[in-house]
């Protein structure tokens, strides 16, 4: 039986936007005509004219639009269609407008866009205080991990459960400039993320659905329900911190031209909501907690800390979990005999064998009713690696003088 090493491999890091596809407009001939129009539309720029059912002349949002302007054909049935692109690519790269910046991002990684606004007061020259972009930036990422987890578990309260991968593959989506601290869009490529977004944007309607039930009725049975959405309390508590301090805030899942609208997803209308929902968010986060219930798990890990009052008796412990949840590390507190068997596998290194059950309070981080702890042997070649991690850590020292010092 093999186990993974402690150490993990660094994970690759996400080029800057201006590496790999952002060094250069996409070439002419892997544009979609049809594509870059829907993406001028949806990014507020306008059609003025053009020879119908041959090409369009766009401007873009805003003062900016009075001098520049794009043609763009309607199709490549023309000689001229891809010199036309090619001149369009050109200049939104050259452009300094946030919105052509944000059609090259949706032309170059077909991406499903979120979008977040906050409706508060802007600052002089429409600037924002440092805890209003931070606040959005916050809410915009508690959002996305909130959907990531949902895609790979339903739960009314996930805790620490499937936080490392979901957080994981939050590394391919991009974030496109914001608006004084009242508007900003993530890219989610749809070749890597396309489930995330389907979980978000029906999570998203659900938790509004059960907000206007309760505030309808009194009654908070719609976010049972809205559970297998994907709506969670690390959702309801995204969604506090997105309208906390507004007048309102709103949502929007809007998907790639390229890749159509998934089934079931209809519509890409804003979802809002208001300082009147935070006290419902609040008691819906504070019923998933309460009803989320703890787990029976058989955990494999392998001990990273110990300590106990003194030489004899029980013993607090910490593992570094290989397989059995979907957590990093557990805690749990073991009689003396477990606390020797599990002190004498880490002096060999040898991972243990325990069951219990994750407890929901903490997060899913402590284990109860700890018992049955036997060493699991591995390889060699497995041992070796785990004893070289476990030597490479601070922690070692430690442990040897809190675990068998006094015996």
């Amino acid at each position: 039986m093999t186990h993974r090493p402690l150490g993990e491999p660094v994970r690759p890091v996400r080029p800057h936007l201006d590496e790999a596809h952002w060094n250069r407009p996409p070439e002419p001939g892997q544009v979609d005509p049809a594509v870059l129009a829907a993406l001028l539309l949806r990014h507020g720029w306008q059609r003025r004219g053009g020879a119908a059912g041959r090409y369009g002349r766009w401007t873009p949002p805003g003062p900016a639009g009075a001098g520049t302007s794009l043609l763009v054909p309607e199709s490549r049935a023309f000689p001229d269609s891809e010199d036309l692109l090619g001149e369009a690519l050109l200049a939104l790269a050259r452009s300094g407008t946030p919105s052509a910046h944000e059609v090259l991002v949706g032309l170059s990684v077909p991406s499903d866009e979120i979008r977040w606004w906050r409706d508060i007061p802007p600052g002089p020259a429409d600037t924002a205080s440092w805890t209003a972009e931070d606040q959005l930036r916050t809410a915009a990422r508690q959002t996305l991990l909130a959907a990531a987890l949902a895609t790979r578990a339903r739960a009314g309260y996930h805790g620490a459960r499937h936080r490392r991968p979901a957080a994981a593959s939050l590394d391919s989506v991009l974030v496109g400039s914001g608006a004084g601290g009242q508007r900003l869009t993530a890219f989610v490529p749809v070749a890597t993320g396309r489930p995330l977004a389907v979980r978000l944007h029906q999570a998203l309607h659900a938790a509004r659905e059960a907000v206007d039930y309760q505030r309808a009725t009194g009654g908070m049975d719609a976010f049972d329900g809205a559970v297998e959405a994907g709506v969670s309390r690390e959702l309801t508590e995204a969604l506090i911190t997105l309208v906390r301090g507004t007048e309102g805030a709103r949502i929007a899942v809007q998907w790639a031209p390229a890749a159509g609208v998934p089934g079931d997803c209809a519509g890409a209308d804003p979802v809002e909501f208001s300082p009147g929902d935070l006290p419902v968010l609040r008691e819906a986060g504070a019923r998933f907690l309460r009803a989320e219930p703890s787990v029976p798990v058989r955990i494999t890990g392998t001990v990273t800390r110990m300590r106990r009052s003194g030489p004899r008796g029980d013993g607090a412990v910490r593992l570094r979990v290989l397989a059995g949840a979907e957590v990093p590390f557990v805690r749990l507190t073991l009689d003396e005999e477990a606390y020797r068997i599990a002190g004498h596998a880490h002096l060999v290194g040898l991972p243990v064998r325990v069951h219990g059950r994750l407890e929901s309070r903490g997060g899913f981080r402590r284990l109860t009713g700890a018992g049955g702890v036997v060493p699991v042997q591995v390889d060699e070649a497995e041992r070796d690696r785990l004893m070289k991690s476990l030597q490479e850590t601070a922690e070692i020292t430690a442990f040897f003088e809190e675990a068998f010092g006094g015996d």
